[in-house]
């Protein structure tokens, strides 16, 4: 007999992420981050990452349909300081990610 499923807790929602994106995912965050680290920050471009993502080996489509760009919790539960910023409808600038590391 299998143990009774549980609903998820708030806490296990980054590990449960982890688990479901492909390596390429996070091995391009990760190689960006360490490309962009200036000892005090890393920002990293949206499209960065996903031409890297593809470079890699995953699909465009999939990436935004999986919500495979949604890392700030993973990355805030391995001890970073994470923002997103994204333009407005008047605003036209690139979206972005800011990895700080939490002091």
């Amino acid at each position: 007999m299998s143990d009774k499923v549980r609903p998820i807790k708030p806490r296990d929602i980054a590990a449960e992420k982890k688990k479901t994106f492909p390596n390429a995912v996070l091995n391009s965050f990760n190689e960006l981050i360490a490309q962009k680290y200036n000892g005090t920050s890393a920002t990293i471009k949206q499209d960065d990452v996903v031409a890297l993502m593809i470079r890699k080996g995953l699909d465009r489509e999939e990436i935004f349909e999986k919500g495979w760009l949604d890392v700030e919790d993973i990355y805030r539960s391995a001890g970073w300081v994470v923002e997103y910023d994204k333009p407005v409808y008047n605003e036209t600038y690139t979206a972005f990610f800011v990895f700080k590391r939490k002091v």
